[in-house]
């Protein structure tokens, strides 16, 4: 996991710490969840993977650096077009590989109509919609060691 801390002291980064995403979670903490428990659930079941990728990829998957919450003068839906705004301020920090793109433009699947093309965005994407259930849920502290 030294990738993640790598890119977590990251100016930018660190800035998503400032972004509520969900309740009282930021955007941030909801990221490096997914990249805890993505990397936790391929170690665990021993899943041949990208695992650079993987953490990565979950990292900058809503790399977006904006409030959601407020509209502001964005076109569409905040869940359909973060995640080509996430991959656009990830390409311009830093240096994607193909599985990562794959890991930005689709952690929203289904409603990015085409789904995920590897095994590393699918875990990415079902790890998203865990930790976004217990975020929204506000079980996070029984379950992340981000969330003290």
């Amino acid at each position: 996991m030294n990738v993640l801390l790598r890119y977590f002291l990251l100016k930018k980064v660190q800035l998503m710490r400032t972004f509520p995403h969900h309740g009282n979670v930021s955007c941030l903490e909801h990221s490096l969840s997914v990249a805890y428990y993505s990397y936790l659930l391929c170690k665990k079941l021993h899943l041949s993977v990208d695992i650079q990728s993987v953490i990565r990829g979950a990292l900058l998957h809503d790399f977006f650096l904006y409030d959601w919450h407020y509209k502001g003068n964005r076109k569409g839906l905040h869940g359909f077009t973060h995640p080509r705004e996430a991959l656009k301020n990830a390409t311009l920090f830093f240096q994607i590989n193909e599985k990562e793109t794959d890991i930005i433009l689709k952690h929203m699947w289904p409603l990015t109509v085409k789904p995920p093309r590897y095994k590393e965005a699918f875990i990415v994407c079902l790890l998203d919609k865990f930790c976004c259930l217990v975020e929204t849920l506000k079980i996070h502290s029984l379950l992340s060691p981000y969330h003290v």
